[in-house]
């Protein structure tokens, strides 16, 4: 698969295969991603892997938490602007209605898709998870440099016959994550990323997301 396949076959896969990814995998991912584009050369990222018992209990404990108190919200970050403009929000609301009619969970139907939420917090049944952090020091470029780091961790993993799904909901449990990871204060999360082998029956991951004309945000000055 060429860099070009990989960008346009990506997509976030919501269901995975009860199969291992192991260690080495995840290492050689790793060793590739390192040569993301960095401004600067600072290289400012960091990346927690959860696998095997690691992950369960993660999850576990993460479950734990909403089970005692599931309207906190720990988040740091706003994912979303407070009050999402056009054309943007059309554009959430769309791929998220898309996504639940693939799962057949109607609007009306709030517990069943409560319930397909709490299945970002088991990683989609992913065997592997990843987690991304910066230093509290950095801004908007540095979190940039994160964002290229990230996207090129998916594409070489489209290229090993893995699938990925970038997390933001995990943001929403910020401080029971970092806690379990054991981030320094100075360490800041951003979100999670789940691993593995995707489940080709499942048809929630047929979902691809519309993407907007190339003259809806391309200029060219040409004189």
């Amino acid at each position: 698969m060429n860099v070009i396949d990989a960008v346009k076959s990506r997509i976030s896969t919501r269901a995975f295969l009860d199969r291992p990814v192991n260690e080495d995998q995840i290492r050689e991912l790793l060793e590739i991603a390192r040569w993301a584009p960095s401004g600067g050369n600072l290289q400012p990222w960091r990346v927690h892997v959860v696998m095997g018992a690691g992950r369960d209990r993660l999850v576990a404990t993460v479950k734990k938490a909403i089970a005692e108190n599931p309207l906190a919200d720990e988040s740091e970050l706003a994912i979303y602007p407070p009050k999402l403009g056009e054309p943007w929000r059309t554009r959430r609301f769309e791929i998220g209605e898309a996504m639940y009619a693939l799962l057949g969970i109607p609007r009306e139907d709030k517990a069943a898709r409560i319930q397909q939420l709490m299945r970002n917090y088991e990683f989609f049944g992913a065997p592997a998870g990843l987690f991304f952090s910066l230093d509290r020091q950095f801004d908007k470029g540095q979190w940039a440099h994160l964002g290229m780091f990230m996207q090129t961790i998916a594409l070489a993993a489209a290229e090993m016959g893995l699938a990925t799904c970038m997390q933001e909901a995990w943001a929403a449990r910020a401080k029971t994550v970092s806690a379990f990871l054991g981030l320094e204060e100075s360490e800041q999360l951003y979100c999670g990323m789940a691993l593995g082998y995707a489940d080709p029956d499942a048809n929630v991951n047929t979902l691809r997301s519309e993407r907007a004309n190339l003259s809806d945000f391309a200029t060219f000055v040409t004189s």
